[in-house]
C-alpha cells in the first residue's frame, strides 16, 4: 500500500469539531485496510487514559487510537497540559508528570524548543509504524501573540509535512469572517500547507450552502471539500470542556436521576458518558443543592484538586447535602471523589494544594496521602462478587487506607476500593461505568428487570456510523490524492 503524507486538521478557534473529524477519518482509514494512527502534539485537558504501558495521555487520542483497531501509545500525545488551579498546570511529558506551570511560565519560557523537539521525535515514531498519520491542531491557527511559541498547529504540520485542512463551526455563525480571517491571517509558508476547508456543523439541507461553498473558494482561492451536517445520532466521546457546558442540569421525571458533583477541577467527566446511553437513566451535572437533593444516585468525580474543590463544596454547603443523603441513596465516589468520602486527605508535599491537611466528608472509613508518584495503569478486575472480568484505569497521585475486607473490588486478589456494606461505594477505576455489570446493578436499583447495553459494542457501531457520516460528506478521495504527493 502506498505510503501517504500525515492528514492534519486544524481549526478557526476550539469546539470546532476537529477531535470528531480526525476520529472519524481514523475509523474511514482502517476500514479501508490502512493503518492510521492519531497524533496530537500537545493537549491541555483534565480527561485523559492510561496506556497499557502504565502512561498517560489525552483521552481524545486513547478514543481515536480506539478508532484505528489500535492500542494507545504515549507517541500520539506526547505532551499534555492538565490544569491544577485558576492559572497554573501539571505537564505531562511522554506519559509522565515532569512539573506544573503557570500559564505564562509555560508560553513565555523557553522549555517550549525542548517540547517541540519531544514532540518531533514522538511524531517520527510514530509515522515509521502508521500510515497515514491523522493529525490534529488546537484551537485557533491565527492566535498571532502565540502563534511563534506554537508547538501543536503549524509549526508541527510544517515539521510533518502534513497536508492541512482547516475546520470552520458554521452552527456558531460567522463562517466566512472565521475561515478567511484564519487564512487571511496566516503566513505565507503556512498557507501553502493548507490543502482545503472543511465546513462543520451544517443544518438543514446542504444544497442551501452551494453559493456560500463557491463564495468561499473564491474568496480564500482553496476548496471546501465537505460541508458536513450537525450529527445527533451519532455519540463520540468528546473532550473539550466546552461539550460538557451542554450536558443536562436537572433532575427529570420516571428515570433514574443520577447527578454527578460538577467540581472546579473535574478529570475525566468522559467516565460518566456510559451512563448518558441509557435510556432509563439521567445523568446531570450540578452544584446545585435542590438538585442534588433530587437524585437517586449522588457521584462525586475526579478532579485534578482535591483538596481545593472539597474546600468549595464544604463552603457552599454541598458537603451537608450529600452527608444527608448518604442514608437514603448510593454515594458514589470516583478517584479524588473517593478520596474525599473518607475521614481525611492530607497533602504532606504540597503536591495540588498549600492546604496540607483537610477533614474528609467522614461517610467512608478511609484515609489517603496525596503522594509525589502518580500511578497511570491499566487494570482487569473483578466488581463485588460478579464474577464477569471488568476493565478499567487508574490515574492518580495517592495512597488510601482502607479497613480489611471492606473493599469494592478485587484486581489479581488485591483489594481495591471501598464498599460500605450496603450501597455507597469509591474506588480508584475510572472508566467503572464502561462495564455492563456496574450499570446494570445501578439501574436495578428502580428498574429491577433492566440489563445496560455493552458499551464497548455501542462505541465500535458509533465509529462507524462516524466513518459512513466522513463517507458521505467528505471528499476523500482528493484528500488521499493530496497525502500521496508531496504535500
Amino acid at each position: 500500500m502506498q505510503n501517504l503524507q500525515p492528514i492534519m486538521l486544524v481549526g478557526t478557534g476550539s469546539d470546532v469539531g476537529k477531535s470528531w473529524i480526525t476520529t472519524g477519518i481514523c475509523r474511514w482509514l482502517k476500514q479501508r485496510k490502512f493503518q492510521p494512527a492519531p497524533f496530537k502534539a500537545q493537549n491541555m485537558s483534565l480527561n485523559s487514559f492510561s496506556t497499557p504501558d502504565n502512561l498517560e495521555i489525552g483521552r481524545a487520542q486513547a478514543v481515536q487510537a480506539e478508532a484505528c483497531g489500535i492500542p494507545p501509545t504515549v507517541e500520539m500525545n506526547p505532551i499534555l497540559l492538565k490544569p491544577s488551579s485558576v492559572n497554573k498546570s501539571q505537564i505531562v511529558l511522554h506519559g509522565k508528570p515532569i512539573g506544573d506551570q503557570t500559564a505564562k511560565e509555560y508560553f513565555l519560557g523557553d522549555n517550549k524548543k525542548h517540547l517541540f523537539e519531544e514532540a518531533k521525535t514522538s511524531f517520527k515514531k510514530l509515522a515509521l509504524k502508521h500510515n497515514p498519520v491523522v493529525m490534529e491542531g488546537a484551537g485557533s491557527i491565527s492566535e498571532l501573540n502565540l502563534k511563534h511559541r506554537d508547538i501543536v498547529n503549524m509549526r508541527m504540520a510544517e515539521a510533518a509535512n502534513a497536508c492541512v485542512y482547516l475546520v470552520g463551526d458554521i452552527d456558531k455563525g460567522g463562517i466566512f469572517g472565521s475561515v478567511y480571517g484564519t487564512i487571511a491571517l496566516l503566513e505565507d509558508w503556512e498557507r501553502k500547507l493548507v490543502k482545503g476547508i472543511i465546513i462543520n456543523k451544517f443544518r438543514g439541507d446542504a444544497n442551501l450552502f452551494i453559493e456560500g461553498k463557491k463564495t468561499l473558494e473564491e474568496l480564500t482561492g482553496l476548496p471546501v471539500l465537505g460541508v458536513l451536517p450537525y450529527a445527533k445520532n451519532i455519540i463520540i466521546e468528546e473532550e473539550d470542556s466546552v461539550a460538557l457546558n451542554l450536558r443536562a442540569t436537572t433532575a427529570r421525571v420516571n428515570k433514574l436521576n443520577i447527578a454527578v458533583v460538577k467540581l472546579h477541577y473535574m478529570s475525566n467527566y468522559t467516565d460518566f458518558q456510559a451512563l448518558e446511553q441509557e435510556p432509563l437513566i439521567n445523568l446531570y451535572f450540578t452544584r446545585d443543592s435542590e438538585e442534588l437533593n433530587k437524585a437517586d444516585i449522588i457521584i462525586i468525580p475526579g478532579t485534578k484538586n482535591t483538596i481545593e474543590d472539597l474546600v468549595a463544596l464544604k463552603k457552599e454547603g454541598l458537603d451537608s447535602v450529600i452527608k444527608n443523603k448518604y442514608s437514603h441513596i448510593p454515594i458514589i465516589g470516583i478517584c479524588g471523589g473517593y478520596q474525599m468520602l473518607g475521614k481525611s486527605i492530607t497533602d504532606p508535599f504540597s503536591i495540588e494544594s498549600h492546604v496540607q491537611q483537610e477533614a474528609g466528608l467522614g461517610l467512608f472509613d478511609i484515609e489517603t496521602e496525596l503522594s509525589q508518584t502518580k500511578q497511570t495503569i491499566q487494570r482487569n478486575f473483578q466488581f463485588k462478587k460478579f464474577k464477569e472480568p471488568c476493565v478499567g484505569y487508574e490515574i492518580h497521585m495517592g495512597e488510601t487506607r482502607v479497613p480489611k475486607n471492606k473493599h469494592l473490588n478485587l484486581i489479581d486478589e488485591k483489594e481495591e476500593g471501598y464498599f460500605d456494606g450496603d450501597k455507597s461505594w469509591g474506588t480508584y477505576l475510572h472508566g467503572i461505568f464502561d462495564n455492563q455489570e456496574v450499570v446494570t446493578e445501578l439501574l436495578q436499583l428502580r428498574f429491577p428487570n433492566s440489563q445496560a447495553k455493552n458499551y464497548r459494542l455501542f462505541k465500535a457501531e458509533q465509529f462507524d456510523k462516524l466513518a459512513d457520516w466522513i463517507d458521505k460528506n467528505l471528499d476523500m478521495q482528493t484528500i488521499l490524492k493530496n497525502s500521496s504527493q508531496q504535500c
